[in-house]
């Protein structure tokens, strides 16, 4: 009996702290890790570029929504850099923020 109670408190916590999650974010568990991912691959993808500046590009991931912000060299590195993003399988939209600084 008290180890049934055990287990029942333990799922009942977990529970709650699944949706205390969702309250808090707006987002079930699942869409945090996969947002998370998301940004991941993102990041990834931009990394391997050739271009340098890429790599100091920020990614942030909201359903699936990939926004871009920071600063590079040339209008071309911009462009490259929401086209890489673009193409990450999952991304259903690329806002790209980031501003051309010519040094």
């Amino acid at each position: 009996m008290v180890r049934e109670f055990k287990k029942l408190t333990a799922t009942v916590a977990f529970i709650l702290l699944i949706a205390g999650c969702q309250a808090m974010t707006g987002e079930t568990a699942g869409q945090n890790i996969d947002d998370g991912t998301l940004t991941t691959y993102v990041k990834t993808a931009l990394a391997g570029e050739r271009v340098n500046t890429l790599t100091r590009v920020g990614v942030e991931t909201n359903n699936g929504i990939v926004v871009l912000t920071g600063e590079v060299e040339t209008a071309q590195e911009k462009s490259r850099a929401g086209t890489v993003a673009g193409q990450v399988k999952g991304v259903r939209q690329v806002i790209n923020n980031l501003q051309v600084i010519k040094r």
